[in-house]
């Protein structure tokens, strides 16, 4: 290829070199079930593998990566067929090569070995693996090497360090999947760890995977115009759906397009797509580049510095609340359920950090108690991205601000045992609301090597829980005290089925759900056609809202969130919004989405967006205004 093609990485400074999209979620769309290896299928159903990658060279795609994402030895012996590592890795470049013709170039691709867990393999067995599967990749013949969803840069560099000792000359693409932080897992800024792979001999750096177009796109802001190498960027297509029993990825082929034009603006040369895009979503990349012209890229390297690249979610105030002295009394033997059938309820949901910093976290609760919440609702690593136990922290925000915690248990992370033991001591601290959902699988979060558990489903754990409160374990043994659990059941009301949601969730109250909480709704004829179509419940419902927080914040959601839409007008309105700015517009939305909630439910659950809890405590206090609430003492928890 490298005869018959342009240099690749002459390509690279002067032109865009479309990418291709998804191979395992394809594949799983296919009917080939997740948790098979998708690589044994280049030398099992060869057509298969090679007829997709005709479909993105039809499409357009001037670049094909071969299907070995996880061809190594380490992540084959799971399926037996170690002993096939360079029979595999042979069969995917040709049949690349066979798809791609004159028409574009094959590059190897390999991901991460350890996952971003330093200790599970042994480096020298890394650099081993490593070493195998590219020796075999260059021998067939590759056009480039491609090290993807790499989570942080000691094994990137490993990697790098293999095929440099391999071929000095094969153009290498480096890389990684980060989650909000936008940093490695070993704690390097993008700026930092792009820096050192250009030092050690990277083409180009990059993004892929984790992330949809939105967060890729405010990654590569802090490292735009500051690194003299081309860039390249592979975001998903959005997040995940799970619909019917599948996963589905929900951004058009026409929000990626539009993304693809901002990314070769900010300095990329590669454009293509990860999970959940199609030959469609590449079309539509390709029509939408076809006049964009090739900005130049910078010529002056800068030294390397390391850099705190600030989010919406890391933008953190100084001081913390104060916990001496807080009046931590309320009345324990009224639940939410028993409020909500008499007045007006509030639920606000407080993110746990991602760190070990609780500071923000304890500052929010306090002034979300001062504005009146009546209970603070904390997720269970929700994105299935890590974050601080809600355990511990319901518990502190019990003790130290005198806050109800409400606590999300998802089926994800626990099996049986872990479930029992984690309920048996939410009911010794004093925790007894509740609310029970699936949980987003571990593979899109920020450790994708980690099991989904998914011992029980919601309406098993709903259940299960609801034992507990007759004395009985899950076993059916008798536990001397009986719990006292509040359950509540999560209903996603932004379907295109609105009665098969309502079919799945009179299953929740059948197991034993005590009141529902909804998904954000951003449509007021929605928020109407829900208590219609609730009323018949014996349950109280509580309307989920969610401030937006800025433009950009509206366009990921519509876009790229399973399930919201976003009306014209509301995008229209935050346009172009950010800072302060946003926020004010997205509070004056919220509070007209709540003048129609609060006339057909009494029940309010705000989400606090990136932790800007002053949002919710303003919204809380519209709800006691509307109310004519604000001055009841018997009505407020301070």
């Amino acid at each position: 290829m490298r005869d018959r093609m342009k240099n690749f990485r002459e390509a690279l400074h002067e032109q865009i070199i479309i990418g291709d999209g998804a191979m395992g979620t394809y594949l799983y769309q296919l009917g080939y079930p997740v948790g098979i290896s998708y690589e044994i299928l280049n030398v099992t159903d060869p057509d298969v593998i090679r007829n997709i990658h005709k479909q993105y060279v039809d499409a357009g795609s001037g670049l094909l990566e071969t299907n070995t994402f996880t061809a190594n030895r380490e992540k084959l012996y799971r399926h037996g067929k170690e002993h096939l590592v360079k029979d595999i890795n042979r069969a995917a470049v040709r049949l690349a090569r066979e798809a791609a013709g004159n028409q574009a170039y094959v590059i190897g691709a390999l991901g991460s070995i350890r996952a971003g867990k330093r200790e599970n393999v042994h480096t020298n067995q890394v650099i081993r693996d490593y070493h195998e599967q590219m020796s075999a990749m260059l021998e067939e013949g590759v056009d480039g090497i491609m090290f993807e969803t790499f989570y942080d840069l000691e094994e990137m560099r490993l990697a790098l360090q293999v095929v440099r000792e391999l071929d000095q000359d094969v153009p290498v693409i480096c890389q990684f999947a980060v989650e909000e932080s936008r940093r490695t897992k070993d704690g390097k800024s993008l700026l930092e760890a792009f820096r050192v792979l250009r030092d050690d001999g990277a083409d180009v750096v990059g993004l892929n995977c984790h992330m949809g177009p939105n967060g890729v796109l405010r990654a590569l802001e802090g490292v735009q115009g500051r690194i003299d190498l081309p860039l390249s960027a592979f975001p998903n297509a959005g997040l995940p759906d799970y619909v019917d029993g599948r996963y589905n990825f929900v951004a058009s082929a026409e929000y990626m397009a539009q993304s693809a034009v901002k990314f070769v603006q900010m300095g990329a040369r590669i454009v293509g797509g990860c999970c959940g895009t199609t030959p469609e979503h590449v079309a539509a990349i390709v029509e939408a580049l076809r006049d964009v012209e090739v900005p130049e890229l910078p010529v002056q390297p800068v030294e390397s510095i390391i850099i705190e690249e600030e989010s919406e979610s890391m933008l953190w105030h100084d001081g913390a609340a104060c916990y001496d002295g807080c009046d931590h009394g309320h009345d324990a033997e009224e639940s939410i359920v028993d409020m909500v059938r008499s007045r007006h309820t509030v639920i606000v949901e407080l993110d746990p950090p991602r760190d070990l910093d609780v500071s923000k976290f304890m500052k929010g609760a306090q002034v979300l108690k001062e504005a009146g919440v009546d209970a603070l609702t904390l997720a269970d690593n929700s994105l299935a991205v890590t974050r601080m136990s809600n355990l511990a922290l319901g518990y502190m925000a019990l003790d130290k601000v005198g806050i109800r915690p409400l606590v999300h248990i998802a089926c994800r992370d626990r099996n049986l045992i872990g479930t029992q033991s984690h309920m048996m001591g939410l009911h010794a601290l004093g925790i007894d609301h509740v609310l029970a959902v699936t949980g987003d699988p571990a593979r899109f979060g920020d450790l994708p090597d980690s099991s989904s558990v998914y011992d029980m489903t919601s309406f098993e754990i709903i259940r299960m829980i609801k034992q507990l409160n007759s004395g009985l374990a899950f076993s059916g043994k008798p536990l001397k005290q009986k719990a006292k659990f509040v359950v509540g059941g999560a209903f996603n009301p932004n379907v295109k089925h609105l009665d098969k949601a309502i079919a799945r969730l009179e299953r929740k109250i059948e197991a034993g759900a005590d009141y529902i909480m909804t998904q954000p709704v951003y449509d007021k004829e929605l928020i109407v056609r829900i208590a219609e179509a609730t009323k018949h419940l014996n349950v109280p419902v509580f309307i989920g809202i969610m401030p937006l927080a800025s433009g950009r914040n509206a366009e990921y959601l519509h876009n790229e969130v399973p399930g919201i839409q976003l009306s014209d007008e509301v995008r229209s309105r935050m346009s172009g919004l950010e800072g302060e700015a946003g926020r004010k517009e997205g509070v004056a939305i919220a509070k007209e989405l709540l003048d129609v909630a609060l006339t057909h439910f009494k029940g309010i659950y705000f989400m606090t967006p990136f932790m800007f809890y002053e949002m919710t405590a303003e919204l809380t206090q519209y709800v006691w205004e509307k109310a004519e609430r604000q001055a009841d003492p018997l009505y407020r928890l301070t």
